[in-house]
C-alpha cells in the first residue's frame, strides 16, 4: 500500500509504501485487553487510615458480677464507652455503629496491575496503528476528516522540527484538519457529581503526531486542544485508541512511520 508524504505547506512531496505494520488486522478485542493494562498500570494506590474509627476509649468488659461488667444488662454485647456523660454506653471501634470503623475498607496494599503478554502487547500496538489508516473507523470516533487529503497521513520528517504553536496549528488546516481543530476546542460540562470532584470539563481527543525524534514539536502542539506528540519509543496502544476504542486521527513523519515497521519484522 502507498501512502502520499506531505511536506510542512501541505503539499504533496512524494509517496512511500506502507508495510506489514498498517495493513496488519485489527483486533478490537487485543486493543481493549493492552488498554485496560495500561489504565490499571496508571492507577495509584489508595486506602483509609488503619486507625481510623478506632481511635477511642471504648472497650467491652464481659466478666460476670465485677464493677462495670457489661453482661446481663439486656444489651448487644459490643465495645462501649464507660463512664459519666452523655455518651456512656454509646458503641464505638467495631463496624455498624456510628463513628465506627468501615467494615472493608480499601487497602494499600492491593494490586491493580492486569497482566498481558508481551506479544500480545505487541500485537495491540500493531492492530491500533492499522486501524489509523481505517477511514471508516476513524469516523465512527466522532472526527472530522471531510477535509483531511488522506488517511492515514504522511507528513515529511521537517514536521519534528517545528517550534512554534502557530506553524504547527497553520499545517494542521493545510492538511484540512480545520473542522477537527474546532471540533477538539469545544469543551463540555460533565453530567453527575464527578464535576466537582476535580474533573469538571470533558475534552476531546484531536490528532496525534508521532514524531521519531522530538526536536521542539510537543512544546510547539502543547497548547493546541486534543492533540498529543509521541515518539516510537513513548507510543502507547491508550495513545492510538483512546477508551479502547481504535481509529484515531494520527499523523506520522516518514521517519516515525519506518520506526514502527521495525515492530512487525
Amino acid at each position: 500500500m502507498k501512502a502520499p508524504v506531505y511536506d510542512i505547506s501541505g503539499a504533496k512531496k512524494g509517496e512511500m509504501t506502507l508495510g506489514k505494520a498498517f495493513s496488519s488486522p485489527v483486533r478490537s478485542d487485543v486493543i481493549k485487553k493492552a488498554v485496560l493494562a495500561e489504565q490499571a498500570a496508571q492507577r495509584q494506590p489508595y486506602g483509609s487510615d488503619p486507625l481510623a474509627g478506632q481511635r477511642t476509649s471504648a472497650d467491652y468488659r464481659g466478666r460476670r458480677g465485677i464493677r462495670g461488667s457489661m453482661m446481663n444488662r439486656e444489651m448487644s454485647r459490643m465495645k462501649r464507652i464507660t463512664g459519666g456523660g452523655f455518651l456512656r454506653w454509646r458503641a464505638r471501634a467495631i463496624a455498624g455503629v456510628v463513628k465506627g470503623r468501615r467494615a472493608h475498607p480499601p487497602k494499600t496494599e492491593k494490586n491493580w496491575e492486569l497482566k498481558i503478554n508481551k506479544k500480545e502487547r505487541i500485537l495491540a500496538l500493531l492492530s491500533a496503528v492499522s486501524a489509523t489508516r481505517k477511514k471508516e473507523l476513524v469516523e465512527q470516533r466522532g472526527h472530522r476528516i471531510e477535509g483531511v487529503k488522506h488517511i492515514p497521513l504522511i507528513v515529511d520528517d521537517k514536521l519534528q522540527e517545528l517550534k512554534k504553536n502557530k506553524d504547527v496549528y497553520s499545517l494542521l488546516k493545510a492538511l484540512g484538519l480545520g473542522k477537527e481543530l474546532e471540533r477538539c476546542s469545544e469543551t463540555k460540562t460533565r453530567s453527575g457529581i464527578g464535576k466537582f470532584r476535580g474533573r469538571r470539563k470533558i475534552k476531546k481527543k484531536g490528532p496525534l503526531i508521532v514524531v521519531a525524534e522530538d526536536k521542539g514539536i510537543s512544546k510547539a502542539a502543547g497548547n493546541i486542544p486534543g492533540v498529543e506528540v509521541a515518539t516510537p519509543s513513548t507510543l502507547r496502544v491508550s495513545m492510538l485508541a483512546p477508551g479502547t476504542a481504535p481509529g484515531r486521527l494520527t499523523l506520522w513523519t516518514k521517519s516515525a512511520a519506518e520506526a514502527v515497521e521495525k515492530l512487525a519484522a
